[in-house]
């Protein structure tokens, strides 16, 4: 029993085709209503338009990501009840044309954040890296956040300090921009004084109340998802601490198990993303698929590279920190032992040789994914064979 192997495409304005796809050697597409804002209903027909691309390319499409949780299911707002009507509708729309995975998160205001986009590694090669000096530069001083100063320890305070005076305009644009304006599969882009505001909206929300509401969002829409046949899959934060001073509360194994046993339904399951778990050196990997392995319906595989100072960047696949052969040991014995196909994606590639000359979203190139998933599916093949071989 082998992984189904699925690639992200954004749409029919994706650099990258469908066919391109195809030729990698994915059989399946994980997407998403992109032009659709947060809240609305996702239309049947909508839904049924946006498959017939994809299987007419001869591709399936069985996993959401995202449908977007509202801000105001994540904060209560007084909007609470519409939303979540409308996301119950939106997933008895995505049942009926077969979808039965689908991802969310649960992360304020921002998906994932990174501080470079284009970071050249030394064989010329780019990825995406997280800084959290230059997340201090944006905080302490273009953002200008009331009480930022407190988030820092003073070397990083000074050290933000000396990068912002060295900084021209266009590059603490570029790095403002980078941050919040908003990337491929995020919910929603600000500009500076959009964030702020939307920030005071989670005043008095820490990580328990968060952690409530979150809850609270399951207990209203897990029965029907268990009804529906559909696995809603959690994505882990990105980072997985806080940031900005908001909470962030699916970063470690302690918090997904948690969470399960607060909403213990069978529809509320995990995306196990190696890398935004990876980036914490507490999160044991191969361990946490062994014991969280039912709950797991879709798997993101990626490596960071951990830096000094909390900083990381975007590894190959079978490098970095993540111990991915031991990853895809226990995948391995999880789709055995449950018989099942468990969709995954490459993600995050590296942007790579004549990619590095074409329009690309940030992480979602072609050739540095497809090499992701060439050798993912090696090295699934190769721990399958030298399984039988035991």
């Amino acid at each position: 029993m082998f992984m189904t192997q699925t690639m992200r495409w954004f749409g029919p304005r994706d650099p990258v085709r469908l066919r391109d796809i195809r030729q990698a050697g994915a059989t399946g597409i994980v997407t998403a209503l992109h032009d659709l804002p947060n809240g609305a209903v996702w239309d049947h027909a909508a839904i049924a338009r946006h498959k017939a691309m994809i299987v007419e390319a001869g591709l399936d499409w069985r996993v959401v990501e995202s449908l977007p949780v509202d801000e105001g299911i994540k904060t209560r707002s007084a909007d609470w009840d519409r939303l979540i009507d409308h996301y119950r509708q939106s997933l008895t729309n995505l049942a009926a044309n077969g979808i039965d995975v689908v991802t969310y998160n649960f992360m304020p205001l921002l998906d994932w954040t990174r501080t470079d986009l284009h970071w050249e590694l030394p064989d010329g090669a780019q990825a995406l890296r997280f800084e959290a000096v230059a997340v201090a530069t944006y905080d302490l001083f273009i953002l200008k956040r009331p009480g930022a100063a407190d988030a820092y320890a003073a070397p990083v305070r000074a050290a933000a300090e000396a990068r912002y005076a060295a900084m021209d305009d266009a590059a603490r644009a570029g790095l403002e921009r980078t941050i919040i304006a908003g990337l491929p599969g995020s919910e929603a882009g600000f500009t500076s004084a959009q964030f702020l505001a939307r920030i005071d909206t989670y005043a008095g929300i820490d990580a328990a109340r968060l952690r409530d509401n979150h809850v609270a969002f399951l207990q209203a829409v897990c029965p029907l998802a268990d009804a529906l046949g559909i696995r809603l899959v959690v994505h882990p934060d990105d980072p997985p601490f806080a940031i900005f001073g908001l909470p962030r509360v699916v970063s470690t194994e302690a918090d997904v198990a948690d969470l399960f046993a607060r909403v213990p339904n069978a529809s509320n399951g995990l995306c196990m993303c190696t890398g935004s778990f990876g980036v914490r050196a507490d999160n044991d990997l191969p361990g946490m698929v062994d014991r969280l392995g039912s709950r797991i319906g879709f798997l993101h595989l990626r490596s960071v590279q951990r830096e000094a100072d909390g900083a990381f960047h975007e590894a190959e696949h079978l490098g970095g920190d993540a111990g991915m052969a031991a990853v895809m040991a226990a995948v391995h014995r999880l789709s055995v032992r449950e018989g099942r196909s468990i969709p995954m994606r490459p993600d995050h590639g590296h942007r790579m040789l004549d990619d590095l000359h074409r329009d690309a979203n940030p992480g979602y190139s072609l050739l540095g994914r497809m090499r992701g998933l060439a050798e993912l599916r090696g090295l699934e093949h190769g721990i399958a064979h030298m399984a039988t071989l035991a």
